[in-house]
């Protein structure tokens, strides 16, 4: 079993990503493989030269939604601020909601993105199982939808880690740039997600066209994202974990293009924590192609990848299942990915969601 603490690291302000770097294609490239010493300091765009015609790239297709909202009390004026989950029926959403001495029955009024009182209002209703989540009646005169609501009304849900760092260096952000910047480019997904699948923030249209003339395949998964993706481990060992539930979707075309790809012996490349999770909660419980399907697939050392052959990802959060998936890819396991964090760290490699990409070839 993986003790929490071996997924530990002490990461300093200063190597926290609290903006986008100014173009997609800027950032790092940690490439590390199972062999000792194999670290190369490179940039995303080598990411070209180091895949070899035939393998197929996977990317986790979901769509962001800005799901932030912020608001007012309207009996006390007190501030509230909240975070859409999901869609429970007919003018009722889950969110989790901030706000002082909440409880059944309180009243929100939400605020546009410049600050103005909107004509929308949240009622309270009762407590769902999530952590801090509840059930929301929505009062909306004008009766749109979830999505226009959101469009209209919503932040950009950056991860909490990122607000707390802009507050603590005093750095403002645009929510126009962090809507645009906080979604991948092929953003395409039937679901809403509220969080990015951040590995896939750096591919562009450049850098698929120079992987399609080397021969590289480009396919899509889907995976909701949700809160879960933010919680560290709390227990003793990871295994002990409550792990979270995520739909996802494995579509038939990409099921044959990585069943085409094994059987050839070319690699599956997995853009993000997300997509290699997909296919392996697929593998591991049998999904249908084409079909949704809800998975807890914890993955830590000691797990047999059956589909993932590489994977690109971000820096992640200590103590999270993220770091154990990646340090599962890694014959070294926990503490040989610490030692890539450290080296990561002393070259100043950017970390979190907006930071820098590491390369995993096994």
């Amino acid at each position: 079993m993986l003790r929490t603490s071996d997924l530990d690291y002490p990461l300093p302000d200063s190597a926290i990503a609290t903006a986008p770097a100014p173009a997609r294609e800027d950032a790092r490239l940690l490439v590390v493989g199972a062999e000792a010493g194999m670290v190369r300091h490179l940039r995303v765009p080598d990411l070209t030269a180091l895949l070899s015609p035939g393998d197929v790239l996977v990317r986790n297709r979901t769509r962001v939604v800005p799901a932030r909202f912020v608001g007012t009390r309207p009996e006390t004026g007190a501030k509230a601020e909240g975070l859409f989950l999901r869609e429970l029926g007919p003018a009722r959403w889950a969110a989790m909601i901030k706000t002082r001495r909440v409880g059944e029955g309180v009243r929100i009024a939400l605020t546009s993105r410049t600050g103005e009182v909107s004509a929308v209002r949240l009622t309270l209703v009762r407590r769902l199982d999530e952590p801090g989540a509840w059930e929301v009646h929505v009062e909306d005169p004008c009766g749109r939808s979830v999505r226009s609501l959101l469009d209209e009304l919503g932040r950009t849900p950056l991860p909490p880690y990122i607000l707390a760092a802009r507050r603590r260096s005093g750095l403002e952000v645009s929510d126009d740039v962090d809507r645009a910047r906080y979604q991948t480019e092929f953003a395409a997904g039937e679901a809403a997600s509220v969080a990015a699948p951040t590995a896939g923030l750096h591919l562009t249209p450049t850098i698929e066209a120079a992987l399609a003339a080397r021969g590289v395949r480009v396919a899509d998964v889907e995976l909701q994202v949700g809160t879960g993706t933010f919680r560290t481990v709390e227990t003793e060992f990871v295994e002990q974990h409550d792990m979270h539930e995520e739909r996802c979707l494995v579509p038939v075309e990409t099921a044959r293009e990585v069943d085409a790809a094994i059987a050839r012996g070319s690699r599956v490349v997995c853009v993000g924590t997300t997509s290699a999770r997909t296919l392996e909660a697929a593998a591991v419980q049998s999904a249908t192609p084409g079909e949704w399907f809800s998975t807890r697939l914890l993955i830590t050392p000691g797990y047999r990848f059956r589909v993932t052959g590489a994977l690109l990802t971000n820096f992640h959060l200590p103590r999270s299942t993220l770091m154990a998936l990646v340090a599962a890819m890694l014959p070294g396991g926990a503490p040989q990915l610490r030692t890539f964090y450290e080296q990561a760290l002393s070259h100043g490699y950017r970390f979190y969601s907006y930071g820098d990409a590491m390369l995993v070839l096994p």
